[in-house]
């Protein structure tokens, strides 16, 4: 099945995209801070929800981890 229609997968692909636009971000500020507006924003919005809300989006990808070792 496609990411697009198991909820599960779906969360995760969003969970990695918050995840990896915030390293990036943190590792070469100016690819994200560039494309601020766009179909690229999201990338910048993703990293902005990665830095602000980076304990819930680290327990988010705990319990993530969890669920999926015990299934």
């Amino acid at each position: 099945m496609s990411a697009l229609f198991n909820f599960q997968s779906l969360l995760l692909v969003i969970l990695l995209l918050i995840c990896t636009c915030t390293y990036v971000r943190a590792v070469m500020p100016r690819v994200i801070d560039s494309n601020k507006s766009g179909f690229l924003g999201v990338f910048w919005m993703s990293a902005r929800i990665g830095e602000r809300l980076s304990p819930y989006v680290a327990i988010a990808c705990l319990v993530m981890a969890v669920t999926i070792l015990t299934q």
